[in-house]
């Protein structure tokens, strides 16, 4: 195999490679910048992202709701709480317990927020917690101990530093640690090994291992249930990114949980819920992959196998997720890529879902309890393309049955949607398949070919794409008289697990072959023209706009790939990219090398083709996706003469950003980028409605 002369790209921190970087961002995306209109853009987007009228996520522990907020004042961020009531207003008085700004100047580190796990005391308290907190972004963090009466670290208290991995609380005196303990203690894909037993006042070093794996599983964690009554820990070995082995720890060691190791388990008070991601046969029963199951955990683990069928998908209709009120199960579905929501009461006998009626045409639902240990409530979140997220409460009866539904809050509308129609429509993909894609545009759009248009898609790890309201989508490209097109391709998650394996390993093809079938569609339908048709993703998604940059250049007039895999030669070799064998294949078998080479942009790159303008984006600091596949791929493309925009972030991890002024700064650039490749106006966004301008 030719040698790669550009290697030494993947010297993350190297002079030679920093230096290689900041040539190239005082290049062509140093002109972007320049442009007219950016500041204002990156302006108004970083208005939209530290808007004080956006919704608090709210996250109820015990008596009071919990919330980390960012804004203008706070780019690194506020952890702060509130009661339930004052959360409700307009105004919330909230107690501030961690100033990651604060602590950031007074450290001289660039912390990032990593969350929070609350520990519920033997009285129904909550004082103590676990903060993690990442430099700059990385996976990798610090854990430290927080007292939330002081609003101060513990002295002496627990203190892990910084690591890939996590830990949980046990009991208010003890851990279960999966981290970085030295040597031998990760995976190949640089993720925990082993679980350990960490007692206050003990040394690390001592802690019992309660569970070890071995160096070729991707991951090692523990997870505890502290719901009073129902109290137990449990040991999860993750071989590859899709199969796992969990074990209930027991006084006589650790009981293995027997499900399909595709499957996906979850425990509420008395019950299992299995979700299945392969067809399952128990007895004369087969349960078909993408189903939920119930069973009661005591009598499971006496040797019962007579599960209930909470869901059973359909050709249009899967699960999209599920959670658990005090009583009832609440199941998200997802038909055609439409939500609809379910709830189920399990108990003796039979049990049959309750439909929630009155979700939207075109949009998304999400829901989630607001205690599970002791309300039947939801959080209730709605969303479109073109209408402002809202957040209600939801009160279900002992039934199951909805009792009331109070809207709370919503986020206001960022920009101008008057004139805008989402629509769904499906493409036929080369092997036949229809695959469903959405749409954005102005309702007087004319179908001539002219329209810059955006299509967006990822396909892959079966996460699904819906409708969601984004401001700085709309401020950037909407409102401008762009069209947005979300192509909702295999590999993803939108018809369940039989939509995600059919793109895995050697048929990936199938989900860049979906996606050339909705932008031909579009190109069809006279919505757009190659010229004026751009194509954006990222990570996952970086990999599929690069095929789509090397198999179908025509198809298009401006590619922004970001945080993205390209070279699926050395992926597994680049930090966390053994974790995703399961998912691509392993390059350094050569029988799967065959069909990886096949997907590898790196590899199709052809100095002598035409391509369209590209820009790169990625993270000095991302430790999960290399930023040598965006350095490499961009040197290789430059050498040919192609045109190419590259721009390096040094903070935000795999999100690419650590701030809202970076994020701005790079949502700006891409929407720049297009907008100049595409023929989009560069005159401005046309005025805001009254409502929105206030809001900003």
């Amino acid at each position: 195999m030719t040698q790669d002369r550009y290697a030494w790209l993947e010297d993350v921190e190297g002079e030679a490679s920093l230096e290689w970087v900041r040539a190239r961002n005082g290049e062509r995306a140093a002109d972007l910048v320049a442009t007219d209109g950016f500041a204002d853009l990156a302006a108004r987007i970083g208005a939209i992202l530290d808007s004080d009228a956006r919704i608090p996520t709210p996250v109820r522990r015990g008596d009071l709701v919990y919330n980390f907020w960012t804004d203008a004042e706070h780019p690194r961020g506020l952890w702060r709480r509130t009661s339930p009531e004052s959360w409700a207003d307009d105004d919330p008085e909230w107690e501030v317990l961690l100033d990651l700004d604060a602590l950031g100047d007074a450290e001289a580190e660039n912390w990032v927020w990593h969350g929070a796990q609350v520990l519920r005391g033997g009285d129904g308290a909550y004082r103590r917690a676990l903060v993690s907190l990442s430099r700059g972004g990385a996976d990798a963090d610090v854990v430290r101990e927080f007292d939330l009466d002081t609003h101060e670290f513990v002295d002496d208290g627990f203190s892990l530093p910084e690591s890939k991995g996590g830990a949980v609380w046990e009991n208010a005196d003890t851990l279960l640690v999966f981290r970085d303990f030295g040597p031998g203690s990760m995976t190949d894909s640089g993720y925990p090994r082993t679980v350990r037993r960490w007692h206050r006042d003990t040394p690390l070093e001592v802690a019992e291992t309660l569970i070890s794996g071995r160096a070729e599983d991707m991951y090692v964690g523990a997870h505890h249930d502290d719901t009073p009554g129902f109290e137990r820990t449990l040991l999860i070995t993750r071989p590859t990114f899709w199969t796992s082995q969990v074990q209930l720890l027991t006084d006589d060691g650790p009981v293995p949980i027997d499900v399909p190791a595709s499957a996906e388990i979850d425990l509420h008070r008395e019950w299992l819920s299995v979700e299945l991601r392969e067809d399952w046969t128990l007895g004369e029963t087969v349960h078909a992959a993408g189903s939920l199951l119930l069973i009661d955990f005591t009598a499971f683990l006496a040797g019962d196998r007579d599960f209930r069928t909470a869901f059973a998908p359909t050709e249009s209709v899967s699960l999209s997720g599920s959670t658990w009120t005090r009583n009832h199960l609440v199941l998200t579905l997802l038909d055609d890529v439409k939500s609809r929501v379910e709830v189920l009461t399990p108990g003796s006998g039979a049990f049959s879902p309750r439909p929630v009626e009155g979700v939207p045409a075109v949009g998304t639902i999400a829901v989630a309890a607001v205690d599970p240990l002791s309300s039947d409530d939801l959080w209730w979140y709605e969303t479109d393309f073109c209408s402002p997220t809202s957040l209600s409460l939801v009160e279900l009866d002992g039934s199951g049955a909805l009792v009331d539904s109070r809207p709370l809050k919503s986020t206001p509308a960022f920009f101008d949607a008057s004139g805008l129609v989402a629509e769904q429509h499906f493409a036929t993909s080369a092997d036949g398949t229809q695959v469903p894609w959405f749409l954005v545009r102005r309702a007087d759009l004319e179908p001539d070919g002219s329209t810059p248009t955006l299509l967006y898609g990822y396909g892959g790890f079966e996460i699904s794409l819906t409708p969601t309201y984004s401001g700085p989508l709309g401020a950037g490209w909407l409102e401008r008289g762009g069209a947005y097109a979300v192509a909702n391709i295999r590999g993803g998650g939108e018809y369940g697990p039989r939509w995600h394996t059919a793109a895995l390993k050697q048929h990936r093809h199938r989900a860049y072959a979906d996606a050339e079938a909705v932008a031909r569609d579009l190109i069809a339908r006279g919505i757009t023209s190659p010229a004026h048709l751009g194509v954006q993703g990222g990570s996952n998604g970086g990999l599929l706009v690069g095929n789509l940059l090397v198999r179908s250049p025509e198809l298009f007039g401006a590619i922004v790939c970001q945080v993205p895999l390209l070279d699926m030669l050395r992926y597994r070799h680049l930090l966390a990219g053994a974790s995703w064998m399961a998912e691509y294949g392993d390059p350094d078998l050569a029988q799967e090398w065959e069909f990886i080479r096949t997907f590898s942009p790196y590899h199709l790159f052809d100095p002598e083709r035409t391509y369209p303008p590209i820009l790169f984006t990625t993270s000095t600091r991302d430790d999960r996706v290399h930023p040598a596949h965006a350095r490499k791929m961009a040197a290789l493309m430059l050498e040919s003469g192609a045109d190419v925009t590259y721009f390096e972030n040094i903070e935000g991890g795999h999100g690419g950003a650590a701030t809202n002024e970076q994020r701005a700064f790079m949502q700006a650039l891409a929407y720049t980028f297009l907008a100049e490749r595409l023929g989009l106006e560069q005159t401005g966004p046309r005025q805001a409605r009254p409502d929105a301008e206030t809001n900003l």
